[in-house]
């Protein structure tokens, strides 16, 4: 524990006893957002990220001792342990490197060198190599052996040379300069299969494409490893001028002589083992090497995606709640009607049906006047508009209905209905709204995700709200821990209503799980709303470690204890009483009264059980009790008369919302069914390195039209309002053939209020960018 604690001392720049405080405290059971929020003096006011971080690398340090144990076992058992092994295994900080020293004794099938030693050739391989004045052919003649199939110096000299390339291939410390040197000097060269052009089009920009190893960025390789994976494209590595020209000597091998000190001098052997250096490369080496540095580039490119999704993710569970206000909800359709979901302020649906405004029916005023007739019953303030297929022409619909009624004062809104689809027939679904058919539940999420997107959208997989780059290539293990850990950070973050959250919401509470959920809202169906947090306690299997975990982040709005809607920790009430009682006020009475309580001293009301940061966030949370974080509630109004992408002219300036951000660029909803890349070279006037330090998913910006590429459904933007349609993003003549920026989103999108994802189109368009952008560099 010692040694890792160090380690992760070291790398996020803490204590190493806030690192075992830490640890000690994930191990008995807490959650990060209860450690981040209620230990801070327990753990030095480490912050969320940095818990997420520590926790991770605990996971991957315990592992690699679970592995460099099991070893340090099997060599043992071969008795072939010893001291010098022994420390170097022990001193081993990666799991390549502990691979690596362990190649050598790690059980395997019976090899041709193995089958050599048999045969008694491992003193001739030994011989060569220490004395290469030594003539091959000659010295072979004396080790023959006709029972072990050695009948000739050919046949001793092969045998010989594998002995020696097993011996070569399997050095530790060999295996790690030749990565770092490939690495480091090594390009990856993409070509297409033959005859795989036409099948394999939305690849073409890797027909033909070379770029170093090392700064291939996550969103091309993972591009290019998809694109092998359909058998579309293949690669290798290469160093040098980009030829693998195997009638050459490959670099490696000079790496290879020089680290086993074989050179050519002239002696009768050193041809031989020029050969039995190139063997090794060509045959042992080359393709392990190229093996372990693309699952280097692939798993630093999953880790780079899943970090994009859950930023990503994070934006989107954050997003500016509408808030309780009744609610229309219209998931559009043609042929099959516009399906629409009265909601109350509550999120409680008091009415729903279907219209029919689009062809073939074309109901347009009976449609008009039915919405109409809903809003002045249910005095609906927001109208909630899905952006699938006819989202504009309900949106139409919907000004239309504003214009004839204006004294309805709607706010029109469409928002993203991405996974709506999947929410409306899972098994949840069915349980919370059972006599609704699966079309009318989608409407109902629509309304209800601009209501409060958090509460929603947590009814859903992370991986099916779809704000991801390439999230179906990436381990999907990891990818569900990274979202799992956003969800439960935001929905914590936050807090819950413990008298209105659903289960999927409850779930995700710190100290919760779906049982535990489930067996609160069936206690409070039974007995009513819960008036005080220790009813908690009462739940069925909710114990007091749960409790303890749960109970700050659980609202009672007009419950027994005014404390109860604020996240002050139930067993820090005590300080607040002492607060009251030392100024002669009632609690209730302090809370909210921001000039007395900026007035206090914490450092006057520390104990011994709760130190200054603790003191500093109950003073804080008492000013605002129950803050929500969030930011006020905004939606983008979309150029009236620009629907479709043939609407678009270059120099327009429209406004958007942000549906999408990754490392090359942001999406963004301009309303015409299609996401437009703003180039992260087009996002400002100073250089940018992480487009999020500019723009996140649901923002609302302004953007110009720098290219319009209809066949392909790509859409240039850039937030630049000075760049011109035809310069590039430097303000120069584009280059004939280059985008000046590209990527469209996937069809059905609308005006967003909501991030959206962008899918495969979206991403081969940015692709196309910016490896644009990188030929255009070289």
């Amino acid at each position: 524990m010692n040694s890792i604690s160090r380690r992760i001392a070291d790398e996020l720049g803490v204590r190493e006893q806030q690192v075992n405080a830490t640890i000690e405290l994930l191990d008995e059971g807490a959650t990060v957002p209860f450690i981040a929020r209620y230990r801070k003096e327990v753990t030095g006011s480490l912050d969320d990220s940095q818990l997420r971080t520590l926790e991770e690398r605990v996971r991957y340090l315990r592992e690699l001792e679970d592995r460099r144990g099991t070893i340090l076992k099997s060599i043992e058992e071969q008795g072939k342990l010893t001291d010098e092994l022994r420390s170097a295994i022990a001193e081993a900080d990666t799991k390549n490197r502990l691979e690596d020293l362990y190649l050598p004794y790690k059980p395997k099938r019976r090899t041709k060198a193995q089958i050599a030693r048999e045969a008694g050739l491992q003193p001739l391989a030994d011989a060569l190599y220490d004395d290469p004045t030594l003539d091959p052919e000659t010295t072979a003649t004396g080790y023959l052996n006709a029972e072990a199939g050695i009948t000739d110096s050919k046949a001793a000299l092969e045998g010989a040379r594998h002995i020696l390339m097993e011996r070569f291939a399997e050095d530790a410390e060999l295996l790690g300069v030749l990565r770092d040197f490939i690495w480091n000097q090594g390009q990856l060269k993409v070509t297409v299969i033959e005859g795989k052009e036409t099948e394999g089009a939305k690849f073409r920009d890797y027909f033909d494409h070379i770029e170093p190893l090392k700064k291939i960025p996550s969103h091309r390789a993972l591009a290019i490893l998809r694109g092998r994976n359909e058998g579309i494209l293949g690669y290798t590595i290469v160093v040098g001028d980009g030829e693998d020209d195997r009638r050459q000597p490959h670099p490696a091998e000079q790496r290879i002589a020089a680290h086993w000190n074989i050179r050519d001098n002239g002696r009768a052997a050193d041809k031989w083992l020029a050969e039995v250096v190139r063997w090794t490369w060509r045959v042992k080496l080359a393709t392990q090497i190229e093996t372990d540095l693309m699952a280097q580039i692939r798993e630093a490119a999953e880790a780079e995606a899943i970090n994009v999704f859950a930023a990503n993710l994070k934006d989107l569970l954050l997003l500016a709640p509408a808030g309780p206000r009744p609610t229309l909800g219209l998931d559009p359709g043609l042929r099959t009607g516009v399906k629409v979901a009265v909601i109350d302020g509550t999120g409680q649906v008091v009415g729903h049906g279907a219209i029919f405004p689009h062809a073939p029916k074309n109901q347009w005023d009976q449609s008009i006047e039915q919405l109409a007739a809903w809003c002045r019953q249910y005095r609906i303030e927001l109208v909630a508009i899905g952006n699938g297929t006819a989202s504009r022409e309900t949106e139409k619909l919907v000004a239309d209905l504003c214009k004839r009624y204006p004294e309805l004062k709607l706010a029109r809104i469409v928002v993203s209905e991405s996974g709506a689809s999947i929410y409306s027939a899972s098994e949840f679904a069915s349980r919370e709204l059972p006599d609704l058919d699966v079309t009318i539940r989608g409407a109902v999420s629509i309304a209800r995700r601009l209501q409060d997107p958090l509460a929603e959208l947590v009814k859903i997989e992370p991986k099916s709200i779809g704000v991801g780059q390439y999230q179906h290539d990436v381990s999907q293990v990891q990818l569900a821990r990274s979202l799992d850990a956003v969800v439960e950070d935001c929905v914590n973050g936050v807090g819950v209503d413990l008298n209105t959250a659903s289960v999927p919401l409850l779930a995700r509470v710190s100290g919760l799980n779906q049982s535990i959920a489930q067996n609160i809202v069936d206690y409070r169906n039974r007995n009513g709303v819960f008036s005080s947090r220790k009813q908690l306690l009462k739940v069925s299997r909710l114990g007091e470690r749960t409790f303890e975990q749960a109970a700050g982040f659980l609202r009672i709005a007009g419950g027994e204890n005014p404390l109860d809607r604020s996240s002050v920790h139930p067993e820090a009430y005590g300080v607040v009483e002492a607060i009251a009682a030392r100024n002669g006020r009632q609690v209730a009475d302090i809370i909210g009264d921001s000039s007395f309580l900026r007035s206090l001293d914490p450092k006057d009301y520390v104990t011994e059980q709760f130190g200054l940061p603790t003191i500093r966030d109950i003073i804080a949370e008492l000013e605002k009790p129950g803050r929500d974080p969030r930011p006020e509630f905004r939606f983008a109004s979309f150029e009236e008369g620009v629907e479709t992408l043939g609407d678009l002219k270059p120099g327009m300036i429209l406004e958007g919302s942000v549906t999408n951000v990754t490392n090359f660029g942001a999406f963004v909803d301009i309303g015409v069914h299609q996401d437009g890349l703003v180039h992260i070279s087009a996002l400002s006037h100073t250089f940018v390195k992480d487009p999020r330090e500019v723009v996140k998913a649901g923002d609302i910006v302004k953007v110009k039209v720098m290219e319009v590429d209809i066949p392909r459904k790509r859409i240039a933007l850039s937030m630049r309002m000075d760049d011109q349609p035809g310069e590039d993003s430097r303000g120069g003549a584009k280059p004939a053939g280059r985008s000046s920026g590209a990527g469209a989103g996937r069809g059905g999108q609308g005006r967003a209020a909501r991030p959206q994802p962008a899918q495969q189109g979206a991403m081969a368009g940015a692709l196309a960018q910016a490896l644009a952008s990188a030929k255009g560099k070289r």
